[in-house]
This record gives C-alpha cells, structure tokens and sequence, in this order.
C-alpha cells in the first residue's frame, strides 16, 4: 500500500531522557519542511495535539523498563504502519541497561525512601527485543540529520541513506591522529558506528561508543587490544564498553564470556587452595 501524500508521524517516549527528541526540535528551520512533508498528529514534547491512531510512522525513544511501558509499546505498535527506534536506548538499551548486571532492588533501596511503592522489570532492554521494528538510529542522542534523513526517507518510499562504517573512518576524513594507535588512549571507534562527525577524537579523546556498536563489529579484537595495551582484565574490558549500550547483542556475548572466564578463574582459585 502506497505512503500517504502527508503521513501521520506521532513520537512517543519510554525510558530515556528526551534527548533523540529534542534532536528533532533543534531541527528547527527543517521542521518547516518536515510539516510540509509529514503530518506531526501526536508528539508531546512539542504540541498539545494528541491524536489517536493509527500512524504511518511512529519515532520511539527510550527503552523499556516496566510492564506498562510494555504493554503500551504493544499497542504501539498495532497502531503504527513503520515503528522506528531513535536513540541507544530504544535501539541498546541505554545506560539504564547497566542495571542488568546487578540487583535493581539494592538500586531502589538506595535510591527511593520508600522503594516499596516502585514498580519495575528487573532489566532494561530494547525496543526489538518485544516488537517488530522497522528500523533503529542510533546515538547519545541521534545525529538531527540523520533523524531527518530517515523520517523523509520513510515519508517518500525509499532506504535511508545512513552510512554504517566504523568512527574509524570518520577520523580518517577529518585527518584525525589516532588516539588509540598513536596515543595509547582507550577508544571504541573502530566498533562503533559512524554518525558524530568522530567528535571526541578530534579533541583528542577516545570514542565513548554512544553512536552503537556497528554491523559486523569485531568486538573481541578490540578487547584484546584493551588487554593487551592496557593491561586490562576481561571484565574491566568488558565495562568500558557496555556505558551507552549494556543490551546490545556483540556486548551481551562479551559479556557471557566473562562470566565464563570468571567462574572458570574462581574454580581454579578455589581448586589451588584446596590443595
């Protein structure tokens, strides 16, 4: 079925910090094209209208991390023709993900006077990870071209046309010194997705990772390296990359690794002192 000639766009929101949103308001002289382009029925942050479905497209920020938000997310997406995820919450769960490696009740407790009145999941994950979804932008928060990129791009019929090559190769084209070869810093370009313009290195700070872990991503030689060049374990490897995207699935993997590695070191541990 043909794209209607002004599609009805809503946003909505989930666990996050209404960053990739505001991404789309500071648009702001491309907004008036957008409106010319698009139908913006139901968008919180930015207008009192709140029209109900359906929508041919539906941007969702956040990730999920109550069995409410869960539910809605499903209603969602049965009102949504195109379900887009924006941002490393919605797309890897985000830094509250980091809680899925830990007791989210001794979080409530420190946290909340009275942490009985809390409702919560145990674990914060992506948007996919309980619907279909059509496509996912990544960033800390997402790149306002590239938002514009795809929202037009899925209002017109066609791929958008978002580069998925390495931070690595954004340093190259802006004639960037290495910091992780040539200064020893610790940096996740070369796993992470281009789309920051390789921001921090061009100050001469390694890459925190925020814009994902890319397609094909060879993570485990990039914790080698870290171990190898800084004398770090797995684990310590292993947190250094998870801050902006703890569920995504080349980072899920490490960390299934390191838990293997750490039993089996506890085992021989416990077996010498025995002897």
């Amino acid at each position: 079925m043909a794209m209607p000639a002004q599609p009805r766009l809503a946003v909505f929101k989930f666990a996050s910090c209404d960053g990739c949103q505001l991404s789309l308001l500071d648009c702001e002289d491309e907004l008036l094209s957008i409106s010319e382009r698009v139908d913006i029925v139901h968008f919180p942050e930015a207008s009192r209208r709140m029209l109900k479905g359906p929508y041919d497209i539906a941007l969702v920020e956040g990730s999920i991390t109550t069995a409410h938000d869960r539910e809605r997310l499903t209603e969602i997406r049965e009102q949504s023709r195109f379900l887009i995820c924006i941002g490393a919450c919605a797309t890897a769960g985000g830094l509250q993900a980091m809680r899925n490696f830990t007791d989210v009740g001794d979080y409530a407790r420190a946290v909340y006077p009275h942490p009985e009145y809390l409702s919560t999941l145990e674990t914060s994950t992506p948007i996919a990870d309980h619907v279909a979804v059509d496509y996912e932008l990544r960033g800390c928060p997402v790149d306002k071209y590239q938002l514009l990129e795809v929202v037009l791009a899925f209002a017109t019929g066609r791929r958008p046309q978002i580069a998925r090559e390495s931070v690595c190769m954004e340093c190259k084209a802006r004639g960037n010194v290495c910091v992780l070869v040539a200064q020893g810093q610790q940096c996740l370009g070369p796993i992470t997705q281009a789309g920051c313009g390789a921001l921090c290195p061009a100050y001469a700070r390694g890459c925190y990772g925020c814009f994902g872990v890319k397609e094909q991503a060879q993570v485990g030689l990039l914790i080698d390296h870290l171990r190898a060049r800084h004398g770090m374990t797995l684990d310590q490897a292993r947190r250094s990359l998870r801050a902006y995207n703890p569920a995504a699935e080349p980072l899920q993997i490490i960390a299934l690794e390191c838990d293997e590695e750490g039993a089996a070191a506890g085992s021989a541990g416990s077996g010498g002192h025995d002897g």
